[in-house]
């Protein structure tokens, strides 16, 4: 990676999306960070600390970002970072802004519309400049299906686990809203059912060749 979007960490291991510093600009704008003219500060803490921090600055369609970096134990550095906001209108009244990435890739500009920017690295880009993966991509397949079952479940009011009943229709939700919650918790199940048998299968077909080997040994 290089231009504007350099410094991406180095290693063949993906870093996860969960393990950045980000600015989300939907909680920006919540906050009322985005009109022109405001300035302000963003800070990260970790147990109560305060770990990082960055300067903003918003005009009409920029957001103008001031901060100090430190790659690689190397000295501490000063980066100044201007990204692009556009907003698009909604279909009932307003409009939702997006971020748009400032990344080079190959000597490409990235483009992206964007809802997050990501820290890892000396610039605030998005997930795809730095490649970042999600903490579910790397979760086996069961666990992946029965979390989203779960969340579903809990959304409803209900408890998680294949075993708790499913939560009846919350009060003032469509019915249309919750069949289709419904269906999807039951074909996230389904898919939970079918990896934890080639889970179950995979783990007897391994036992199975040690005991093979085993008794070829005796």
């Amino acid at each position: 990676m290089g231009g504007f979007g350099s410094g991406r960490p180095g290693g063949s291991g993906r870093i996860k999306v969960e393990a950045c510093r980000s600015i989300d600009v939907n909680r920006l704008h919540r906050r009322g960070c985005l009109r022109p003219g405001w300035s302000g500060q963003l800070r990260w803490s970790s147990d109560g600390e305060r770990v990082a921090s960055i300067i903003l600055r918003s005009e009409q369609a920029q957001l103008h970002l001031s901060y100090r970096v430190q790659i690689g134990g190397g000295d501490w550095e000063d980066v100044t970072e201007t990204v692009r906001i556009v907003r698009t209108p909604c279909r009932y009244g307003g409009a939702r802004p997006y971020l748009i990435c400032p990344g080079v890739v190959n000597g490409t500009a990235c483009g992206r519309r964007v809802a997050k920017l990501y820290g890892p690295g000396r610039y605030f880009l998005c997930r795809h400049c730095y490649r970042l993966a999600n903490a579910s991509q790397s979760e086996p397949a069961f666990d992946r299906s029965l979390r989203r079952a779960n969340k579903i479940r809990q959304r409803l009011g209900g408890e998680p686990g294949l075993a708790a009943a499913f939560p009846a229709r919350p009060k003032g939700m469509w019915q249309r809203t919750y069949e289709q919650l419904r269906e999807d918790a039951i074909t996230a199940e389904i898919a939970a059912d079918e990896a934890l048998a080639v889970r179950v299968e995979r783990l007897m077909a391994w036992s199975n060749r040690r005991k093979q080997r085993s008794g070829f040994w005796q």
